[in-house]
C-alpha cells in the first residue's frame, strides 16, 4: 500500500499520493481491529474519574439574554451568565409551579421565570439550588453528583489544548439513539476511518496501540491522510486517548497542524418517546498552525466555523450510525464484540 507519511513541516501543507489505492483494494483492517482491544480501551476509559462533570454545549452558544438548556440523564438543566460573566447552572424547572426555565429570559444576570417573574441570580432561593458549572473557554460543563455517583472534582478533566486565542475553534453538536459508551467505542476504533469515511480519510495505518504504549498514553497512534481533492492530501500522525469516561481526544502529533486537537464528548440525555437512550455528541475542534497564513484563517473564523461544523457533521452522520447500530445490537443481545 502506498501511504503518504507525515514528516517535518513542508513548504506547502499538501502532499501528492504517488499511486492512489482504490477503496476496495486497500488493505483490510478487520483483523487488526480486534474487538478485545477496543473493549479493553473502553473499559479502562470508563474506569477513569470524571468528577461527575458533563458537557452541556459550546461556550459561544451561551447568549447574554437567554439560558442554554440541556437534559442530562433525564435532568433538565439550564446555564446562563451571571452579571459578572461567570456561568451559573441549576435545575431547569422553576421551583414555584414548574415552568420550563429554558424558555425564560436573562435580565442583568438573573434568570427571570416567564410564568410569574421569579428571579434567580444563581444563589439558592425558593427551593432552587445551583449546580457547579465550569466554562473552559470552549465548552460549558455542569457537575451532577447525584447522577455521576463519583467522588466530585473541583473542575472537569480537561485534555491539553493549544492556546485558544491563537487557534481556530468550532463546536459541533449531534444527537443519536445510543449510550455514551457507544460513542466512545466508535472513537476508540480508528481502523474504520478509511473504510467508513473514504471521502475524508485515506492511507490509514494504526502504528501503535495500548499494548505498545509502555509508560506513554493509553491510546492509539494513527498515520492518516486527510483528503483535499483528487490525489492531494494532508498527511498527519494522530494519537487517540480517553482522559475520562465520556471523552476521546485526537491530538495531531506530527505533520500539518501539529498541536491541534479534536475533542469528542458524549453526554447522556435521557430516553426518547420509545424509551431508547439518547446521547449528545459535542465535538470541539481546536486547530493551530505556525504557518504565517494561519493568522488570516483565524481572522476569518466566523466564515470558517460553519465549514468546520459541516465537515464534522458529515463524519458524525456515519459515526452516529455506527454508535446507534452498536447500541441496538447490545440492547438485543446480538453484539458480537
Amino acid at each position: 500500500m502506498n501511504t503518504v507519511r507525515p514528516g517535518r513541516r513542508r513548504r506547502l501543507p499538501l502532499a501528492l499520493r504517488p499511486r492512489p489505492v482504490p477503496w476496495d483494494r486497500q488493505s483490510p483492517t478487520w483483523r487488526d481491529a480486534k474487538p478485545a482491544v477496543i473493549a479493553g480501551a473502553l473499559k479502562r476509559a470508563q474506569a477513569r474519574p470524571s468528577g461527575n462533570w458533563y458537557v452541556v454545549g459550546a461556550s459561544r452558544a451561551l447568549r447574554e439574554d437567554r439560558p442554554l438548556a440541556r437534559t442530562v440523564a433525564g435532568r433538565e438543566v439550564v446555564v446562563w451568565r451571571a452579571a459578572d460573566g461567570r456561568p451559573v447552572a441549576g435545575p431547569g424547572i422553576c421551583p414555584h409551579l414548574g415552568a420550563p426555565l429554558k424558555d425564560s429570559p436573562v435580565r442583568c444576570g438573573a434568570l427571570v421565570c416567564h410564568w410569574h417573574g421569579l428571579a434567580l441570580d444563581g444563589t439558592p432561593f425558593a427551593g432552587w439550588s445551583p449546580l457547579p458549572a465550569h466554562d473552559d473557554g470552549l465548552l460549558l460543563w455542569v457537575r451532577l453528583d447525584d447522577i455521576g455517583d463519583e467522588p466530585p472534582l473541583d473542575a472537569p478533566v480537561l485534555p491539553g489544548r493549544p492556546d485558544l486565542t491563537r487557534s481556530l475553534s468550532a463546536v459541533y453538536v449531534g444527537v443519536g439513539v445510543c449510550e455514551p459508551e457507544d460513542v466512545v467505542a466508535n472513537r476508540l476504533d480508528p481502523w474504520h476511518g478509511a473504510w467508513f469515511h473514504p471521502y475524508s480519510f485515506v492511507d490509514l495505518t494504526v502504528v501503535g496501540g495500548p499494548e505498545d504504549a509502555g509508560d506513554g498514553p493509553d491510546g492509539f497512534t494513527v498515520d492518516v491522510s486527510f483528503k483535499v481533492a483528487g490525489r492531494l492530501v494532508v498527511p498527519v500522525r494522530a494519537v487517540f486517548t480517553a482522559p475520562e469516561p465520556r471523552t476521546v481526544v485526537m491530538h495531531i502529533t506530527d505533520g500539518e497542524g501539529q498541536g491541534s486537537v479534536v475533542e469528542t464528548h458524549a453526554t447522556p440525555l435521557g430516553p426518547d418517546e420509545r424509551g431508547r437512550p439518547r446521547t449528545a455528541v459535542v465535538e470541539a475542534v481546536v486547530a493551530t498552525s505556525p504557518r504565517r497564513g494561519f493568522s488570516v484563517a483565524r481572522r476569518a473564523s466566523s466564515v470558517l466555523r460553519p465549514l468546520v461544523r459541516s465537515a464534522a457533521g458529515r463524519l458524525w452522520r456515519d459515526d452516529l450510525a455506527y454508535a446507534e447500530r452498536r447500541w441496538h445490537l447490545r440492547a438485543t443481545g446480538r453484539f458480537p464484540g
